[in-house]
């Protein structure tokens, strides 16, 4: 078992165009159900690691990044920033994946998704794209 790590900004409009969100569209934009990310190009993965806390670092390092740039004061808070983190790890410890979008600068969305592969738990059937 592994996670890919996937990190998507764009226009907040075009994020909402569902239809180009839904398989099997051949799209950038994140995809409705997040498992479904494993259906995308490898290109897509901005980081593979084996272990869940290394892939929780990796997460935590993206929100450290982008935090300048929230939109909400909610979101910026640096103790509820810590809890994602943690329960990323956790949950990508029993194989679950993670899914956060948020709010940056008007009209900017940040998406940002970790999956786990070789199995996906709610997608058995889904290869990973780096094979």
């Amino acid at each position: 078992m592994h996670h890919h790590g996937y990190l998507w900004t764009g226009p907040k409009q075009r994020f909402d165009k569902e239809g180009l969100r839904r398989t099997p569209r051949a799209s950038d934009l994140p995809p409705m159900e997040t498992a479904h990310w494993l259906m995308k190009s490898a290109s897509s993965i901005q980081g593979t690691w084996q272990e869940p806390k290394e892939a929780a670092a990796w997460l935590g390092d993206r929100l450290a990044e982008y935090e300048h740039r929230f939109t909400s004061q909610t979101d910026c808070d640096g103790n509820r920033l810590t809890l994602l983190v943690n329960s990323t790890s956790e949950r990508l410890g029993w194989g679950g994946d993670v899914s956060f979008g948020f709010y940056l600068e008007h009209p900017v969305f940040l998406s940002m998704a970790l999956v786990t592969c070789s199995p996906n738990r709610t997608a058995p059937e889904l290869g990973c794209p780096q094979r």
